[in-house]
């Protein structure tokens, strides 16, 4: 087996492990200053609309010898506006000028025609108008605001209503910190930047619920047990199921990092910046809320309960008693593995039997 599933079984099995949620407040810490930095860069630079959400033009050249930025250099002359050139497979160009109207559209074909030496009838002039992009917008909106409900009301029907704000919180922190990352890069937004935007959603949820699974079956009659708090168990359903998270992300992050740093990078298709850059950062991000964010949360939540509080008190009595006579906590009258629903068992915090998962007695 290698180091890695070893280590997945050591962790299910409750032998080692993170104490994640005892050190929320840093990961709370770390979210709020990444959001807050995603939120001043959309504030200060703005994101950078592709043409489809501002108008304009679009010039599809036939093969031609002119280079890229000549071009570029040629059409920003022509319009006055910035524009956006990529070379085609076939050898032509695609220039891209944003807010311009048929007249001004016109105008710059016949420029570029004298410029780049190809004649206006053969430059394929289209117009783009914002209404186009404007109806996306307002769609991706909507199916956004259904996507967040549905969740909600699934989450609090299947789990319970915090897992469903938790769940809500770690969708929105990855949203945040994505969009950001998109305005303070510069990379264009554009329909399949909204795409890969509403693509990370799932994936956001996935890990999030994983682990609450695990976490519900593991607090099942939790209040009737003293060996663990609520924090300790929640902890534990996430050190079980944080081998599978690294590998699920890891496993969705390769094919997404080749389109973003070779496709984009290296082979110069800068089409796929825009929905490679969402999906990278929405991966990472959701990986990093569902670990740190999600389950944290859920943990501050259920403590505020009075049931939650008084088993803690209880938990934190029975140590303290045990302390006090040197003996371990779970050297008490329960049986050695009746913690939490059972299922609690993989993961690890709080103390630990020394007998815990072997026969008693001496070997021979």
């Amino acid at each position: 087996m290698s180091r890695l599933g070893t280590l997945g079984a050591r962790l299910y099995r409750g032998e080692v492990g993170y104490d994640f949620v005892a050190k929320r407040k840093i990961w709370y810490g770390i979210s709020i200053l990444i959001t807050i930095t995603a939120i001043v860069g959309l504030a200060v630079r703005g994101l950078n609309m592709g043409i489809e959400f501002k108008g304009g033009a679009v010039f599809t050249t036939p093969s031609t010898s002119v280079s890229v930025s000549q071009a570029q250099s040629f059409a920003q002359e022509a319009s006055g506006h910035e524009a956006i050139v990529q070379k085609l497979g076939n050898g032509g160009l695609r220039i891209q000028v944003s807010e311009l109207d048929q007249a001004q559209a016109n105008k710059v074909n016949e420029t570029l025609s004298d410029n780049l030496k190809i004649p206006a009838e053969k430059i394929n002039a289209e117009i783009v108008g914002p209404s186009w992009g404007e109806q996306i917008a307002n769609k991706a909106w909507t199916g956004l605001g259904i996507f967040m409900i549905l969740v909600v009301l699934y989450l609090a029907v299947a789990f319970e209503w915090r897992m469903a704000i938790a769940a809500l919180i770690a969708l929105i922190h990855d949203l945040t910190i994505t969009v950001g990352v998109y305005a303070l890069v510069g990379f264009e937004v554009t329909p399949g930047t909204v795409i890969g935007l509403l693509t990370i959603l799932g994936y956001s949820l996935y890990d999030t619920v994983v682990v609450f699974d695990g976490l519900k079956e593991g607090s099942k009659d939790i209040t009737k047990q003293t060996r663990y708090t609520y924090s300790e168990v929640a902890n534990r359903s996430l050190n079980g199921t944080l081998v599978r998270s690294i590998n699920t992300t890891i496993v969705a992050l390769l094919p997404v990092a080749g389109l973003l740093f070779i496709g984009g990078g290296v082979l110069g298709a800068g089409m796929l910046n825009d929905i490679s850059l969402s999906l990278f950062v929405g991966l990472a991000a959701g990986a990093y809320s569902s670990i740190f964010i999600a389950t944290p949360l859920v943990a501050d939540l259920k403590e505020r309960e009075p049931q939650m509080k008084a088993l803690k008190k209880r938990v934190l009595a029975k140590r303290a008693a045990a302390a006090a006579k040197g003996e371990s906590p779970d050297d008490s009258d329960e049986p050695q593995d009746a913690g939490p629903g059972d299922a609690a068992t993989a993961g690890v915090v709080g103390p630990r039997g020394r007998g815990h998962g072997r026969a008693s007695g001496r070997r021979r």
